[in-house]
C-alpha cells in the first residue's frame, strides 16, 4: 500500500514539474510568447515552423527573423537560420526582425540589437534580442548585460556562432 502512495505522489510531482501544454500560457523561456502575440508571416502548413531548421516560430518568437525571396516569405527562429539561408548564396529581400517590446517585426535597419545577454538566446550560446527604440535595448542592457549594435555587427556575431 506504500508503494502505490509513493507511486501516486511521484506522478504528481513529476506532473507538475512538466512543461505547460496549455497554449494559452506563457513558456517560462524568455523568447516564447502566448500564440495570439505571435505574426506568422509565412503560408502553408509549417507556417509555424522555422523554414530553416524547423524550430517552432512562437516558441522562439522574440528572436524571430523574417525575409522574402522570389516572392515567398520566410521565417526564421534566429538570426542563424536567417544567416543560414544568406550563407546559400540567396538575396533574401525585406530583411524583418521582431522588437521584443512590442512583438512587432521591424527592419533590421532599424534595430538596435541586444548581443550577449544572459537571457537564453536561440540556436547560439550568445543571445541576440532587437529592439526598436535605442533606450529600450540599453534598459534591457542595464539588466541583462550584452554590447548593443545594429544588424550587420549582430550578423557577424552569428556567423562567428557555429565556426570550428
Amino acid at each position: 500500500m506504500v508503494k502505490v502512495y509513493v507511486a501516486i505522489i511521484a506522478v504528481l510531482v513529476f506532473v507538475g514539474c512538466g512543461p505547460d501544454n496549455n497554449p494559452n500560457v506563457k513558456s517560462s523561456m524568455y523568447q516564447s510568447v502566448n500564440p495570439q502575440e505571435a505574426t506568422l508571416l509565412q503560408s502553408g502548413k509549417d507556417k509555424g515552423s522555422c523554414g530553416r531548421c524547423g524550430m517552432d516560430l512562437v516558441m522562439f518568437y522574440k528572436t524571430s527573423h523574417a525575409a522574402e525571396h522570389d516572392g515567398k516569405h520566410f521565417q526564421y527562429c534566429s538570426i542563424h537560420c536567417l544567416e543560414d539561408h544568406l550563407g546559400e548564396g540567396v538575396t533574401l529581400k525585406n530583411p524583418k526582425v521582431v522588437d521584443v517590446d512590442s512583438l512587432k517585426f521591424i527592419n533590421v535597419g532599424d534595430a538596435h540589437y541586444v548581443v550577449g545577454s544572459k537571457k537564453r538566446g536561440t540556436m547560439t550560446r550568445v543571445s541576440k534580442y532587437a529592439f526598436s527604440d535605442e533606450s529600450m535595448a540599453k534598459k534591457f542592457q542595464a539588466m541583462f548585460g550584452g554590447e548593443v549594435m545594429n544588424f550587420t555587427k549582430a550578423l557577424e556575431v552569428a556567423k562567428e556562432d557555429f565556426k570550428h
